[in-house]
């Protein structure tokens, strides 16, 4: 983390667009230095949060502070951010050299420092020798490149990115966001990404918040929120999951999780803070092992394979148990099960979640 770097607090922050309520209340700190990421599904509030923080939308009640700051009502101009867009958002008729210094330019830097600081952050992106071309002789993930080097190049106290991969291809994606990953950790500078990718968020980000209907649903770093979600929106949306109706039952080193036709004893710990009644299990896929139906015990769940799926490296299983249909993988060199064939399926205990049952189901 850079000495340069600040907090950024939401208190109390509500937007309203007529009587539709697109942020409702919302309290959030941003850690100096971290790039966190804003996940949700569509019309959740994310962009609308982003838009907030960088002036590009006014707030209908609530403060944003930038550190010590109070920037609720300082205009985008005023907030030394720098923002890194979807669609790349370069000037067609300039170099890569003329896109990059362009804001320098306005702020009338030297031309000595201008191409200093320009060539510098092009080495940082891996694009230096380019700055000649135009946008249109470089690739999709070139110019995206180019695009964060025009963000960073004015050394902003904030760094927003609004889904900056959304419109390069998985391979290059995969490439890109570890490079932006790089980039923000080296640079320290405090920044906010928006993506609906669940993969990309978990990659680059030290912490996730979850949205919901304009509210915060759950934030933490990325291994907290996959292993220890707090509702069953969390579980089905950080990574796949199989949510499942069960009842907690028993006291002491005798507590039972039961679901289908499984009944499964639970280490204490993973149940201190829960009631004995309803609650929802979240399963993921890879905690499933799928065995021939001889020798099932009471540990397990009878299944039926209704779906096999060759994936390369893994086969992927739909298999109807009395919990509901389970999903899963295994890796294809462990054979294939086919369709219609029984087997069991085990769970092991200590990667059980127990999510207390809210009565919403997604």
């Amino acid at each position: 983390m850079s000495d340069s770097s600040i907090k950024i607090i939401l208190e109390n922050v509500s937007k309203h667009f007529g009587k539709v309520r697109a942020l409702n209340a919302v309290d959030i700190e941003f850690a100096p230095g971290s790039l966190t990421t804003l996940l949700g599904p569509s019309g959740c509030g994310k962009t609308t949060l982003l838009r907030l923080v960088s002036g590009l939308e006014p707030v209908s009640s609530g403060e944003i502070w930038f550190g010590n700051e109070n920037v609720t009502k300082l205009s985008a101009t005023r907030r030394d951010i720098g923002m890194v867009f979807q669609s790349y958002a370069l000037f067609p008729h300039m170099t890569v050299e003329q896109n990059v210094g362009y804001g320098l330019g306005v702020l009338k830097t030297a031309q000595d420092e201008i191409r200093e600081r320009v060539r510098q952050v092009l080495d940082m992106v891996d694009m230096d020798g380019y700055q000649k071309r135009y946008p249109d002789e470089l690739s999709g993930g070139q110019q995206q490149r180019v695009a964060v080097a025009r963000a960073m190049v004015l050394r902003p106290k904030v760094l927003l990115f609004d889904e900056p991969l959304s419109n390069i291809d998985s391979k290059l994606r995969r490439s890109m966001r570890d490079d932006i990953h790089r980039l923000q950790q080296d640079s320290g500078i405090t920044s906010i990404y928006v993506t609906h990718d669940q993969a990309e968020a978990l990659a680059v980000s030290d912490e996730i918040i979850i949205m919901r209907n304009g509210t915060i649903e759950q934030q933490g770093p990325p291994q907290s929120l996959y292993h220890h979600p707090e509702t069953a929106f969390v579980a089905n949306f950080i990574g796949e999951s199989n949510v499942v109706d069960a009842e907690l039952r028993g006291e002491g080193e005798r507590r039972q999780i039961v679901f289908g036709d499984a009944e499964i004893i639970l280490a204490e710990e993973k149940t201190t803070t829960q009631q004995n009644g309803p609650v929802k299990l979240s399963l993921r896929p890879e905690v499933l092992e799928v065995a021939p139906r001889e020798g099932i015990s009471p540990q397990a769940l009878s299944g039926l394979i209704v779906q096999s799926a060759y994936m390369g490296p893994v086969i992927e299983y739909s298999i109807e148990t009395k919990a509901g249909v389970l999903f899963t993988r295994a890796p294809a060199y462990a054979g294939q099960f086919q369709a219609k064939q029984e087997v069991c399926v085990r769970i092991r205990p200590e990667e059980i979640i127990i999510i207390p049952d809210d009565g919403q189901s997604d």
